[in-house]
């Protein structure tokens, strides 16, 4: 039960498909942010692959063919802390194989006060 929840309907995974996923908080608040550094890397990949993104049911999505794998472009609207649920969404639609998702985002890790001298 948990797999099928996890994974959907069991179908041959398309290994020419790639989904790369920009982390990012949607708003005008958040623009120009370091926490959106994943949608502005899609929307640098978007401009320079020459990708219309599209605003769809869990975000902004576009592709394009690059060496004859297909490339979709992915920013989730659900915000950083919920985006599991369009990657989720768009992996089990797209049929997209585990190993061929990038996901772009912030790490930032606070150094601990034992480490602040």
């Amino acid at each position: 039960m948990l797999f099928k929840w996890l994974f959907g309907k069991a179908k041959p995974i398309d290994m020419t498909k790639y989904l790369i996923v920009g982390l990012g908080n949607i708003g005008s608040e958040y623009l120009k942010t370091r926490h959106n550094i994943g949608f502005e890397v899609i929307d640098f990949m978007a401009k320079k692959f020459e990708v219309q993104m599209t605003d769809i049911k869990l975000g902004a999505k576009g592709n394009f063919n690059h060496k004859g794998k297909k490339i979709i472009l992915l920013k989730p609207s659900t915000f950083m802390n919920r985006s599991g649920k369009s990657v989720r969404y768009w992996t089990l639609k797209e049929n997209i194989a585990l190993q061929n998702i990038l996901i772009i985002c912030l790490l930032y890790t606070s150094p601990s006060p034992r480490d602040r001298g």
